[in-house]
C-alpha cells in the first residue's frame, strides 16, 4: 500500500479506497486480456468461423455493434449517475453483466457464429459501461496534480490482472493440449477463468470504494436513446466552454482508434501472419501486459513532471513505431519488438488520456464528462478495428497493409493534440464548478 502517496490524493480519501479502485482494473483486463486479444478473438476467427474471408470483419463489426450501442447510451447513463449519484450502484449492475456474459461465451463452439457474436456484444457493451464509471471515480480520489501518477496506478495494476487471469488461462491450455484436448474444449474453460476472476476481484471493489457524490434531489433520471441524443446536443451546444476537453475528445478518437487494433487484431495478426501457435500467442501477450505495466506505472509518475500533453506525444510516436516494424517485420523475433513498444505504450498512452480528461472535466459533472470520454473511446474502436477488418476484407487478407494503414491513426492524433492547451482547459472546468 505504500505505492499509493497520501500526498497524491484529495482530503478524506484513504488509501485502501484507492486499492479498491485500482482493484476494479485488475478485475476488468481479464476481459480485454483474454476475451479481446489472447484467446477468443483468434478462436472466433480459427474456430468457429472456420477461418472464412470474413472472419476478421465479423469479429470488428460485434465489437463495433456493441461500441455504437455505448456511443448512443452512456451520456445519459452517466449524467443519470451525476445526478442520482448511482456510479457505485450502477456500476455492480454491468460487472453482474459482464461477468455473467463473458461466462456464456463458453457456449460458444465450431460453427456457432450468431451466438458468438451475440454474446460479444453484450459483454463487451457492459465491460464499456463499467469502464467509464469507474474512471468518473478518479478525480474525486486524486488531486488535480496527481491525476496522472493515480491513473498510472489503476492502469498499471489492471495489468497484474491480466496478466494473472491469462497466465492462469495458459497453465491450463498447456496442460489440455497435453492431454490432447482440442481448442473447442478448453477455450470455454478460459472463459469461465476469466469471468470468476473478473467477478471475484471486483467485490473489493464494491467493498471498499466509496460514492462521494451527492444525489440531486430534483433530478428526474432519463433513459433511453432520445435522452441520450438529447444530453449529447446539450453537452455539443456547451463545447465553445470546453474547447480543450472537445480537442482532447477528437484526439482520442483518432489515437484509440489505433490501440483498439492493437487490443482486438494483436493475437490474429501474430497467428495468421506471422506464424505463432495459440500457445506462443498467450506467451506473447503475457510479456506484453508485464511491459505494459511498467509503461503505466512509471508514465503516470513521468507526466505529472513532464505534463500530459507531452506525454501523451511521446506514446503516439511510439505507436507509430509499433506499427511500421509489425507491418515490416516477417520473423517472430521482429513482431516481438513491434509487441515490447506496443506494452510499453499501451498503458502509458491509455493512462495519459484518463488523466487529461479528470483535468477537463467539472466536478459535478465527472460521470457525463466520463460518458463523453467513453463515446470518443467507443467511437474510436469502431474505426480502428472496423477500418482493420474491411482492408483485410478487400484486399484478399492483406493484414500488413491494414496494420500499416493503422499509423495514419497515430499521426492524426498527433496533429490534434497540438491543439490541446491543457491550462486553458483546467481553468475552464474550474470557472464551471465556481459557476455552480
Amino acid at each position: 500500500m505504500a505505492v499509493f502517496a497520501r500526498d497524491a490524493l484529495n482530503p478524506g480519501v484513504r488509501k485502501r479506497e484507492v486499492f479498491g479502485w485500482a482493484m476494479y482494473d485488475f478485475a476488468n483486463s481479464g476481459y480485454t486480456t483474454v476475451v479481446l486479444t489472447a484467446v477468443f478473438a483468434a478462436y472466433f476467427v480459427g474456430g468457429i468461423a472456420g477461418k472464412a474471408e470474413w472472419a476478421t470483419f465479423a469479429w470488428t463489426a460485434a465489437l463495433s455493434v456493441s461500441y455504437a450501442i455505448v456511443m448512443l447510451t452512456m451520456p445519459s447513463i452517466g449524467a443519470y449517475a451525476d445526478l442520482r449519484a448511482a456510479k457505485k450502484r450502477l456500476l455492480a449492475v454491468f460487472t453482474i453483466g459482464c461477468v455473467i456474459s463473458t461466462a456464456a461465451l463458453a457456449l460458444a463452439g465450431p460453427g456457432s457464429v450468431a451466438l458468438a457474436v451475440v454474446l460479444i456484444i453484450i459483454s463487451n457493451t457492459f465491460y464499456s459501461y463499467g469502464e467509464s464509471l469507474t474512471a468518473a471515480f478518479l478525480p474525486e480520489l486524486a488531486r488535480p496534480g496527481s491525476l496522472g501518477k493515480v491513473s498510472g496506478w489503476g492502469w498499471g495494476f489492471g495489468y497484474f490482472g491480466g496478466m494473472l487471469a491469462l497466465g492462469l488461462c495458459l497453465g491450463y491450455v498447456i496442460w489440455a493440449q497435453g492431454q490432447g484436448i482440442k481448442a473447442e474444449s478448453f477455450v470455454p474453460v478460459t472463459m469461465l477463468i476469466t469471468a470468476v476472476l473478473y467477478g471475484s476481484a471486483a467485490l473489493v471493489t464494491f467493498w471498499l470504494l466509496r460514492e462521494r457524490a451527492q444525489p440531486n434531489p430534483g433530478a428526474l433520471g432519463q433513459g433511453g436513446l432520445k435522452a441520450s441524443l438529447q444530453q449529447l446536443r446539450r453537452t455539443y451546444a456547451q463545447a465553445r466552454n470546453f474547447k480543450d476537453f472537445m480537442w482532447l475528445l477528437l484526439c482520442a478518437v483518432f489515437y484509440q482508434g489505433g490501440v483498439a487494433v492493437a487490443v482486438t487484431l494483436a493475437a490474429i495478426y501474430a497467428e495468421t501472419e506471422i506464424g505463432f501457435e495459440q500457445q506462443e500467442t498467450m506467451v506473447l501477450i503475457f510479456v506484453l501486459n508485464v511491459a505494459a505495466a511498467g509503461g503505466a506505472f512509471a508514465w503516470g509518475y513521468l507526466q505529472d513532471r513532464i505534463g500530459h500533453k507531452i506525454a501523451l506525444a511521446i506514446t503516439l510516436v511510439g505507436w507509430i513505431a509499433t506499427c511500421v516494424i509489425a507491418a515490416m517485420t516477417t520473423t517472430k523475433g521482429g513482431f516481438w519488438w513491434a509487441a515490447a513498444i506496443a506494452g510499453l505504450c499501451m498503458g502509458s498512452s491509455q493512462s495519459a488520456g484518463r488523466a487529461m480528461a479528470g483535468m477537463f472535466a467539472p466536478q459535478k459533472q465527472l460521470a457525463e464528462f466520463y460518458g463523453l470520454w467513453t463515446v470518443a473511446i467507443r467511437l474510436a474502436s469502431i474505426i480502428g478495428p472496423l477500418s482493420y477488418g474491411a482492408i483485410t476484407w478487400a484486399t484478399a487478407g492483406n493484414q500488413r497493409l491494414a496494420i500499416m494503414s493503422t499509423t495514419a491513426l497515430f499521426v492524426a492524433g498527433l496533429i490534434v493534440l497540438v491543439q490541446v492547451n491543457v491550462q486553458r482547459g483546467r481553468q475552464a472546468a474550474v470557472q464551471a464548478d465556481a459557476a455552480g
